[in-house]
């Protein structure tokens, strides 16, 4: 894991839209350099992608059905990163508006 302990700890004191931004955004950066041919950048941001949401899945605070979506989430995100075909699915618009409702709710701690 790259991320060190405290920065864990930081990570477990956001809310779940803050969370998925931030997810979101290594997300977006794998699936761009997906597109691009660039493996070893998208094999990189991809692995932190994985860390990040594992730290939220793993999150004492989401249990039950919410924990279960974010699995599914993952798995998906997986899936479409790890098909050698054309798979037309993106979560872009799921990590968008967790992005959004982070900014909106942002309260500068």
């Amino acid at each position: 894991m790259m991320y060190s302990e405290f920065f864990a700890k930081r990570w477990h004191t956001m809310t779940l839209p803050e969370q998925l931004g931030n997810v979101g955004s290594e997300y977006s950066r794998a699936r761009r350099w997906k597109e691009k041919g660039n493996v070893e950048f998208f094999d990189k941001a991809f692995i932190r992608f994985l860390e990040l949401m594992d730290l939220t899945i793993t999150d004492s605070r989401w249990r039950g059905a919410r924990r279960r979506e974010l699995a599914r989430v993952r798995g998906g995100v997986c899936e479409e990163f790890m098909s050698t075909e054309n798979v037309h699915v993106s979560f872009m618009k799921y990590f968008d508006v967790m992005a959004v409702v982070a900014r909106s709710t942002y309260t500068g701690k």
